[in-house]
């Protein structure tokens, strides 16, 4: 019971983090999506709550996006920023969190392990909403990787790294005082 209220605060927190973080931007020209700050939500989140309770937070801050809350890159909010050029991005937040979040479980004091998932989801999350904005622009693939991916890699490799020096001490020392809201409760129980 306790383990649940914990899972449903953190999940909750993440949430409120994406929700605060993603409307930072810095505005590029059209069609190109803005730099932002929601992947160093979805990584944190996905770190430190593992896959399910991130992709919960991901699903409540696109519900809170979608009924008009001005969640979304820029502050922009409604469904129209879902299905618009960038909302395959967005959608694509859930594989991030799952490549990640499955990883930084399976491999705990592997930091590799989890760059590599972060990579993974990170490379899913570019395909799947570039896309999406190349069908929705009607953009040929080498235009659509120009707006969307190209601007963005060595932001997002930075947003990256700050993430696992940030999330590694942090999800160790949650795991320490809070281990069934942490790690799966199959593993939480094995330990002392």
């Amino acid at each position: 019971m306790k383990a649940n209220v914990h899972k449903i605060t953190f999940t909750a927190l993440m949430a409120a983090l994406l929700c605060i973080l993603a409307p930072i931007s810095i505005p590029l020209p059209s069609p190109m999506p803005a730099i932002t700050l929601a992947l160093v939500a979805v990584y944190l989140s996905a770190y430190i709550t593992g896959p399910w309770c991130s992709c919960a937070a991901i699903f409540i801050y696109i519900l809170l996006g979608c009924i008009g809350l001005p969640v979304f890159s820029k502050g922009q909010s409604g469904l129209s920023v879902l299905v618009g050029p960038t909302g395959g991005y967005i959608i694509g937040y859930f594989f991030i969190a799952v490549c990640t979040g499955l990883l930084v479980q399976k491999f705990e004091k592997k930091i590799y392990m989890h760059v590599i998932g972060m990579v993974i989801g990170t490379l899913i999350c570019y395909v799947f909403g570039t896309v999406w904005l190349g069908i929705s622009m009607h953009l040929t693939p080498s235009a659509a990787i120009a707006a969307g991916v190209a601007p963005f890699v060595v932001f997002d490799a930075l947003k990256l790294i700050a993430c696992v020096a940030i999330g590694y001490p942090v999800r160790r020392q949650l795991a320490r005082l809070l281990p069934n809201a942490i790690l799966p409760a199959k593993r939480a129980a094995m330990r002392p």
